[in-house]
């Protein structure tokens, strides 16, 4: 993570007065008797480290030798907020350093301050974050950039640990990496990964991406190599490696263009993962003429197809629905009963998918395509905040179409389907 001379090196710093004090403590050492000390993982706290203070050994936040701010240390930059005066943001650290801002004597004493030793300002930092973030439902590197855990309503949105938007990506990286030099892969992790609704079908370039230099060209095309071909989150061999896709692999094509001289193409493979690729080593796919349409009785919106018929939503009964060319199969049936969540597949005369569609049926919220009692179940837990719809059945139990979340508005509609009163309409 910093290389061994970081791991190696001994802990020497400076005191108030100036005198330069020696130890027999490595870094690696109090790193690690922090993590022991306050929970936190030392993989976390070495990359926070190197986040936060980049080049190690020459960041003015730990010299210990800033004007009217001798002798004291932040490896954090624990309320290193933002500010136009020269070393301002350092300052604002190394005020934190000094006595938390103002902080309560309990408080001082709980976090090692003064952070006067490399060694205080490492065990008390760690400290801080544990308390501060992880303990509080922050306990992942998004979690601490973006504070949306909706268990802790009063951080929402406000409760950060820093600005930089790229930090969560950088850190998280740097950890991998600290657990694969260490062998550590096949450990057992856990991942905490917030799903948002209503998300662009398409993720948002790295900032580091100038989209000016590329232009929108839609294209089926294939990986024209021998063996298999790298595809990165960016245009360029420094950014990382997200999947290798074999030979002849059909991919759509987004954008093309260049990035440092370079062509790369932006391209969109089956399972939706959108990546880049060097251009030459992209063909395109010579495609029949392509012909496809819907029974006006179903509605196509997107990828989504609802308007099913609720009562003979079977894959013959669809397929007659279907107009095409291409060849035609379904995915999450029920003994060939269509419903929520089941997937047609369009492909063309070699096999490849070029098409899939999803099924909503409006009131079928297990996907069994069938309406009944079992559905009004999971309507009421969802209702009752004892098991979420989400994702496509979230969208089923929106009977009333208005784009809120399921009520009991929608458990009423659907009440009144089960008893043949009012059929829900699709």
């Amino acid at each position: 993570m910093y290389g061994t001379e970081f791991y190696q090196r001994k802990v020497s710093y400076k005191t108030s007065d100036g005198n330069t004090i020696n130890t027999d403590k490595t870094y690696a050492d109090l790193i690690w008797e922090s993590a022991i000390y306050s929970g936190v993982s030392p993989y976390h706290l070495a990359s926070r480290i190197r986040q936060e203070l980049g080049s190690f050994l020459s960041n003015p936040s730990i010299s210990g030798t800033v004007d009217e701010y001798e002798g004291l240390y932040n490896f954090y930059n624990i309320g290193a907020t933002s500010s136009t005066e020269y070393l301002g943001a350092v300052k604002n650290g190394l005020k934190f350093a000094k006595d938390g801002k103002g902080a309560s004597l309990t408080e001082r004493e709980n976090l090692f301050l003064p952070w006067n030793t490399p060694e205080r300002a490492i065990k008390g930092g760690a400290v801080f974050i544990g308390s501060s973030y992880i303990s509080v439902g922050q306990n992942t590197l998004y979690l601490q950039k973006f504070s949306v855990n909706t268990n802790y309503p009063n951080k929402l949105y406000w409760h950060q640990y820093m600005t930089n938007c790229l930090a969560p990506y950088n850190e998280s990286a740097r950890m991998y990496n600290a657990y694969k030099d260490n062998g550590m892969l096949d450990s057992s992790i856990g991942f905490l990964i917030p799903v948002y609704e209503n998300m662009p079908e398409i993720m948002k370039e790295s900032p580091k991406i100038d989209d000016s230099l590329f232009i929108d060209d839609i294209k089926s095309m294939y990986a024209n190599v021998t063996t298999t071909l790298n595809v990165r989150s960016g245009p360029g061999t420094d950014y990382e490696i997200l999947t290798s896709i074999p030979s002849k692999t059909v991919v759509t094509r987004l954008k093309k263009g260049t990035q440092e001289g370079e062509t790369w193409d932006k391209i969109k493979l089956e399972n939706g993962a959108v990546g880049y690729v060097f251009a030459t080593y992209l063909a395109e796919v010579i495609q029949p003429q392509w012909e496809l349409s819907f029974d006006s009785s179903l509605h196509v919106e997107g990828n989504k197809i609802s308007g099913l018929p609720w009562e003979t939503s079977t894959v013959s009964n669809i397929t007659s629905l279907v107009s095409t060319n291409l060849q035609i199969s379904f995915e999450n049936t029920n003994q060939n009963r269509i419903g929520t969540g089941s997937k047609l597949i369009l492909s063309n005369a070699s096999g490849n998918k070029v098409h899939k569609y999803e099924f909503v049926l409006y009131g079928d919220l297990d996907g069994d395509g069938l309406i009944n009692s079992k559905d009004l179940l999971i309507l009421q837990k969802h209702i009752l905040e004892i098991k979420p719809l989400e994702g496509i059945y979230y969208k089923a139990g929106n009977l009333s179409k208005n784009g809120n979340p399921p009520s009991s508005l929608d458990m009423l509609k659907l009440q009144k389907h089960i008893l043949e009163i009012n059929y829900i309409e699709q």
